[in-house]
C-alpha cells in the first residue's frame, strides 16, 4: 500500500482558500480510479464530472465548488470511485451513512478509510434466500425437467411486498460455489444491494441443459444449425412465469419483468424480449453470441405501438476480435428508428480489458440490476 500524504504537509494554493467551500479528501487505499463526490445536489450521480475531485497527492483529492453552487441547507453526500459498487466504506468494511455538510465556504477535511469493490464484502443477514422450486421443473414444450431456483429477498417471509423479477439463464454458474469455471456471486451482490435498500427482486434461475445447452439457446436457424430455443423461450413465457406469478409475491407486468444471460445465454434472452415484448420490458444482455445470427431480425421493432423496455449490454474486449463491434452494431440497429429511440433505453458498457468469463459478468450484474430496475438515468 501506498504511503498517504498527510495533509497538513501540504501547501494549500490560494485557490484553496478562496471563499467557496473546499473539500480536501484523503484515503488509505489509494488507487488509479478517480474520485467522485455524490449528493443531495446532483441526484446522487456517482460518475458526475462536474463534481470529480483532483488527485493533489498520494492519497489525497480536492474539490473546490463554483462560485454559483446552490448550496442545499443540508448537504448530503458520499464519495465514491465512480459507481455504487465502488463506494466508501468504513476500515471494517461496513456501509457508512450519509455526511452531512452547512458549511458554504473554507476547508472540510475529510477522510475515507476503505472502498467498496464490485459490491463486495457482504453481510450474512442480507442475502437472499434460495429456494429449490424443482429438482425437476417440466418443460413440456421439450418434454424435459429442470432443476429451477428462486432467490427471494432476504426478508421475503417476513414482508407482504411484491417484487420485480429476472428470469436468469445458466443456473449452474450463478451462485454455486463449487461451478466449475467460478460464478457470478449473485447472491452475494444482492446482498449488499439490499443492505444499501436496493436490489430487492426475485431471481429465477434456470439450469441449461449440459450438452444440449447450445441447441436449447439457439433460436431458428443459425450458423449452430437448427436449435430448440423458441420451444424453450415459450416454456419460460407459458409455463414458467405463470407459475412464478402464482407462487410468489411478484410484480407480473412487463415493466417489472427481466430477462437475461450471458453468451448463448444472452443471445436466447435477446430473442425472448423480441418475440415477447409484452412480457419482458427488462432484458439484462451479457456478452452476447451474436456472431451466430448476425442478421438477426428486429421484429419487435415493428411495432404499432413500441413498448418502453430498458435493455443494458455488456462486452468485453477480450473476448474476441468481433464482440464489440457486434453489440456496437447491435445497438445501432435497436435505436435506428426515431420512434423506437424514444421509447428504448440501452446501456452498453464496454471493458476494453474484459474476457468472456463469470469473473468479468459478475462485476457488471449489479450495475445492471441497478440500472434496469432502480435507476431513473435516461441513458
Amino acid at each position: 500500500m501506498k504511503q498517504v500524504e498527510n495533509p497538513e504537509s501540504i501547501p494549500l494554493e490560494k485557490e484553496i482558500i478562496e471563499p467557496q467551500l473546499n473539500i480536501l479528501l484523503t484515503t488509505d487505499e489509494d488507487d488509479e480510479r478517480p474520485v467522485y463526490i455524490s449528493g443531495n445536489f446532483n441526484q446522487w450521480k456517482t460518475q458526475d464530472l462536474k463534481f470529480q475531485m483532483s488527485q493533489i497527492g498520494v492519497g489525497l483529492y480536492h474539490y473546490k465548488f463554483a462560485a454559483d453552487f446552490v448550496y442545499p441547507q443540508e448537504m448530503l453526500y458520499k464519495f465514491t470511485r465512480g459507481d455504487w459498487s465502488e463506494v466508501e466504506i468504513d476500515k471494517f468494511g461496513n456501509r457508512t451513512e450519509n455526511r452531512s455538510c452547512k458549511q458554504h465556504k473554507g476547508i472540510r477535511k475529510e477522510h475515507v478509510a476503505k472502498w467498496r469493490h464490485n459490491w463486495l464484502p457482504f453481510k450474512t443477514d442480507y442475502l437472499p434466500k434460495v429456494h429449490l422450486i424443482s429438482e425437476e421443473f417440466e418443460i413440456p414444450q421439450l418434454n424435459k425437467k429442470r432443476k429451477v431456483w428462486a432467490l427471494l429477498p432476504y426478508d421475503y417471509e417476513n414482508s407482504s411486498e411484491h417484487y420485480p423479477v429476472m428470469y436468469l439463464q445458466d443456473a449452474q454458474n450463478l451462485f454455486n460455489e463449487n461451478a466449475q469455471f467460478g460464478n457470478w456471486e449473485i447472491d452475494k451482490k444482492l446482498a449488499v444491494m439490499a443492505e444499501y435498500k436496493i436490489g430487492k427482486i426475485i431471481v429465477i434461475a434456470i439450469e441449461h441443459a449440459e450438452k444440449e445447452r447450445i441447441s436449447e439457446y439457439n433460436v431458428g436457424n443459425t450458423i449452430l444449425g437448427v436449435g430448440q430455443g423458441k420451444k424453450y423461450i415459450r416454456f419460460l413465457t407459458d409455463t414458467l412465469k405463470p407459475f412464478i406469478d402464482s407462487n410468489f409475491r411478484t410484480k407480473p407486468e412487463r415493466e417489472f419483468t427481466g430477462i437475461g444471460g450471458s453468451s448463448m445465454g444472452g443471445l436466447v434472452s435477446i430473442f425472448s424480449g423480441i418475440m415477447y415484448p409484452e412480457v419482458f420490458g427488462k432484458l439484462m444482455i451479457f456478452s452476447p453470441s451474436l456472431w451466430v445470427v448476425p442478421k438477426i431480425k428486429l421484429s419487435f421493432l415493428d411495432m404499432d405501438e413500441p413498448q418502453d423496455t430498458r435493455i443494458y449490454m455488456y462486452a468485453g474486449g477480450d473476448e474476441s476480435a468481433t464482440m464489440i463491434d457486434h453489440v456496437k452494431n447491435f445497438k445501432k440497429r435497436l435505436l435506428k428508428k426515431d420512434e423506437v429511440n424514444d421509447k428504448m433505453k440501452v446501456h452498453l458498457s464496454i471493458n476494453e480489458q474484459g474476457k468472456h468469463n463469470e469473473v468479468y459478468w459478475s462485476d457488471e450484474f449489479p450495475k445492471a440490476i441497478e440500472w434496469l430496475f432502480f435507476s431513473t438515468k435516461e441513458e
